[in-house]
This record gives structure tokens, C-alpha cells and sequence, in this order.
């Protein structure tokens, strides 16, 4: 008897139990359709009301939608992006940490090549008491020879404490562009190959008036990675090889070669003069006779040291690129005196002469002219 209770309170128990969750789920089938009928009626309602005004209230809607979005974003949006972030840069360290060859990104090599040179800028060192250039230019990790250069000093200078010396940011020359000047001269100046000037254009901190065909501007200032200063010529004429005065003379409206050697280039009209070169040298000569007007690297100037000959007759003679000139202003030359000798100075890539016949209104063409 007492197993047969057991199980009916059992059936009895799983039946109730049934009725209690059909029940419950009756009553919340009510009770989501009776909530849904109310959201239906009120969506209607808004519904009608919105069509009434015609989109009367469309804008404040709008509004206050946009604002909600704007609000979601910045409450939520950096704990969001935050862990995003953090995952990526994991993700990121371990293909760092995987690769050897990767061991600090592009960003922080090209921020400390900037660093390296500082942004390119020329900094002032005062000279300290007790250093020397060799310990200046260790501090700097430059070469000795950068600090002469673009101190006008050498080997043998001196200096002293409180003295002021630029520095550059790299081992190379700073330049002056000049009219006229190309990358590629200026290169040349500075003992650079046609392939190697690619190291003016690289370097960062240079900058042109026009980044396709790198023109420069006359008055930048470059700096060329890598140059080397041209060694001075001595421009100073030696007084044991003055041409004497010739005393009175007559130009003779004829004029001959006034040096040694074979025509580079000829006149035109960007060019209106010969070159005449001579890997040797030797004397220049005075084409016709004349009143010296000019002798010397008078200026900074591409002709360098020169000689400038006025004929008495209209004519006017030019002899540029001397090594030294042998004669002074205000004397008077013969027909064929040595005036002085081929030379490479002034914007020159060589030793040879530059010739030119003037007159008041006209730069002729030599050739027409040489006996």
C-alpha cells in the first residue's frame, strides 16, 4: 500500500506540474500580445500624428537621433577601439618579436635619422678652452676635414676658446647655388661622380624649386653628402713674371690666337666666346695691343682671375679663367705680351681659356676675327 502512495503522489506531483507550465506559458503569450497591442496602438499613433504635421517634427527626430548615436560613440567608443588596439599591437609584437629583421618599425628608423642630423640644421659649436678641431669633430662624428671646410680653415689653423664654428649635420660640404648652377656641376665641383650627385637629391633636407627637374634657386644653400672641398688655386700673380709696361701702343684692329690648344666650345647664344683648352696650361697672350683695365680674381665671379684688355679702337678683349695674371690695371701691352697663364679658376671644370672680343654693344664672334 505504501508503494502505491508513493506513486500516485508522484503522478500527482508531474500532472500539477504540467498544468503550472501550461499555465505560465498561456499567461505570458497574454501578457507579450497585450504588450505588443500597446506598442502597435502608440506606433500607430506617432504614426498618424507625423503624417498629420507632414514632417513637422522630422528634424527634431533627427536631431535627437544623431545625438544619441554621437553620445553611444563617445561613451562607448574608446573602451571599444581601446581593445581593439590592444589586440592589433599584440598581434604586432609577436611578428616583431618573430622577425629579426624587424626589430623596430619604419616610423621610429625614420625618426631617428632625423634625429641623426639633427633636421638638418647648422649648428653653432663655441670652441671651448683646451679643444681641438680633431675633438669638435669626434664629438660631432664628423671628419676633421667637414669642420675646416665650412670654416675656411685647415690643417694648420688655430683656434681658441670663444671662438664660433658651424657644424653640419653630415660628412660633406655646404654650397651657395650661383646662377647658372645645376646638381650636377655643383657634384662635379665636389668631386662627384654623374651617378653619385642621386646623394644631393636624397638627402632630406635639401629642397628645390622644382622636385621633377631639381631646379635650384640662386642663394640656397646645399649640402652634398659625401663632397669634397676643390683645393685652392693660388690666384695671386708672382711679381718676377710681370709683363713690363709697353709704353705707348697702337692697336692694330687685328688679333691673334691668344693661347695654345684645341676649341672645346664654341660661340653661340648662350655662349658667346671660345674655350680654348690645354690639359698643359701655358701662356696667354695678349690678342692685340691695349690698356689693361682689369687683372685679377677682382670679384666671385665664374671667370675667376682674368685679364680685360681695351684696344683704343672699340674692341674690348677678355681672357678668363687664369691661373695668374701677369700684368696690372693701367698697363700697356703689345700685341702677343703674356698677359698670363691658362688656368682653372672661377666656374670652370678644366683648364682652358675663355675668350671673348666686346664691344660697346655686342659680344662677337672670336672666330671671325683671330688671324
Amino acid at each position: 500500500m505504501r508503494y502505491n502512495g508513493v506513486v500516485k503522489y508522484k503522478i500527482s506531483f508531474f500532472t500539477d506540474l504540467k498544468k503550472f507550465l501550461a499555465f505560465l506559458l498561456l499567461y505570458t503569450r497574454l501578457r507579450f500580445y497585450r504588450a505588443f497591442s500597446r506598442f502597435e496602438l502608440l506606433k500607430n499613433v506617432l504614426v498618424d500624428l507625423l503624417y498629420k504635421k507632414r514632417g513637422r517634427y522630422a528634424r527634431p527626430f533627427l536631431h535627437f537621433g544623431t545625438i544619441s548615436i554621437l553620445f553611444l560613440v563617445v561613451t562607448f567608443g574608446p573602451i571599444i577601439f581601446k581593445e581593439e588596439e590592444q589586440q592589433i599591437l599584440s598581434k604586432d609584437q609577436g611578428v616583431l618579436q618573430g622577425a629579426n629583421a624587424f626589430t623596430t618599425d619604419f616610423y621610429t628608423l625614420q625618426a631617428e635619422e632625423v634625429k641623426q642630423y639633427r633636421g638638418g640644421e647648422v649648428v653653432t659649436h663655441i670652441v671651448q678652452e683646451g679643444e681641438t678641431i680633431a675633438a669638435i669633430s669626434q664629438r660631432y662624428g664628423l671628419s676633421p676635414e667637414t669642420v675646416y671646410w665650412e670654416n675656411s680653415l685647415t690643417s694648420s689653423s688655430k683656434i681658441k676658446a670663444g671662438q664660433e664654428l658651424k657644424i653640419l649635420p653630415l660628412d660633406g660640404v655646404r654650397h651657395k647655388v650661383k646662377k647658372g648652377e645645376t646638381i650636377f656641376s655643383i657634384g662635379k665641383r665636389y668631386g662627384l661622380e654623374d651617378a653619385q650627385t642621386q646623394a644631393i637629391i636624397d638627402y632630406p633636407f635639401n629642397e628645390f624649386l622644382n622636385d621633377e627637374t631639381f631646379e635650384l634657386a640662386v642663394g640656397q644653400w646645399l649640402v652634398i653628402p659625401g663632397g669634397i672641398m676643390p683645393k685652392a688655386v693660388v690666384s695671386r700673380p708672382i711679381a718676377s713674371t710681370f709683363t713690363p709696361d709697353a709704353g705707348a701702343v697702337t692697336a692694330l684692329g687685328k688679333f691673334v690666337w691668344p693661347g695654345a690648344g684645341r676649341i672645346t666650345q664654341g660661340y653661340s647664344f648662350y655662349h658667346k666666346a671660345i674655350d680654348i683648352a690645354n690639359k698643359s696650361g701655358g701662356p696667354i697672350l695678349a690678342a692685340d695691343s691695349g690698356t689693361v683695365i682689369v687683372a685679377g680674381w677682382v670679384d666671385n665671379s665664374g671667370y675667376g682671375n682674368r685679364v680685360i684688355i681695351d684696344h683704343g679702337n672699340g674692341f674690348v678683349t677678355l681672357y678668363g679663367h687664369l691661373s695668374t695674371a701677369q700684368v696690372r690695371p693701367g698697363q700697356r701691352v703689345n700685341r702677343g705680351d703674356v698677359i698670363g697663364q691658362m688656368g682653372n679658376t672661377g666656374r670652370s671644370t678644366g683648364t682652358h681659356l675663355h675668350f671673348e672680343i666686346r664691344t660697346s654693344s655686342a659680344l662677337l664672334n672670336p672666330l671671325t676675327y683671330l688671324n
